[in-house]
């Protein structure tokens, strides 16, 4: 009897094993997949679309808008003048003298960066300094920088000529 008392034991103690094993697996995936549809319902509660056809239309247009924006500068476009790049960018500061800027016709102040030079100057408004950020790279070619700057040193008292444009490839190889 021994043998059957342990036999059958060893036997009812496996079926208990398998039971356990069975239900631990099986709530292995089901727990999980309820937290995540759970989640999954959760987030998309709050974009529910209305039902008016305008709000629909303005949601859609909101994802789908452009995120940037990219622009080539044309070769052809003849280079802005001094005076151009004074009123486009520069006169925001230099005419009034803000941030510490020399004062557009301002003799005194332009005085002692006309004595740098030109090169200077132009070196100084293409990669910034003080309170002015760098202007190469930008809008502007770095020919029209320096002509802005070598029309704002002129109006301080300097007498630099204005930077060419270069000629044209055409007109180099005809030469």
């Amino acid at each position: 009897m021994s043998y059957a008392n342990e036999h059958g034991a060893a036997s009812g103690d496996a079926g208990q094993k398998r039971k356990q094993l069975v239900l631990t697996v099986g709530l292995a995936f089901v727990i999980p997949l309820v937290i995540i549809v759970s989640l999954v319902s959760f987030v998309t509660s709050g974009s529910r679309l209305s039902t008016d056809t305008s709000d629909a239309e303005r949601a859609v247009a909101g994802r789908i808008q452009k995120v940037g924006l990219v622009e080539f500068q044309g070769g052809s476009r003849e280079p802005r003048t001094g005076e151009q790049v004074f009123k486009a960018q520069c006169s925001a500061c230099h005419q009034s003298g803000a941030a510490g800027s020399p004062k557009f016709g301002d003799a005194g102040a332009w005085g002692p960066r006309i004595k740098t030079g030109l090169e200077s100057l132009v070196n100084s408004a293409l990669r910034g300094k003080g309170n002015m950020g760098a202007q190469g790279g930008g809008d502007l070619s770095d020919l029209e920088v320096a002509r802005g700057v070598v029309y704002m040193a002129n109006a301080g008292g300097a007498k630099f000529e204005e930077p060419k444009a270069p000629a044209a490839d055409g007109a180099k190889a005809s030469k």
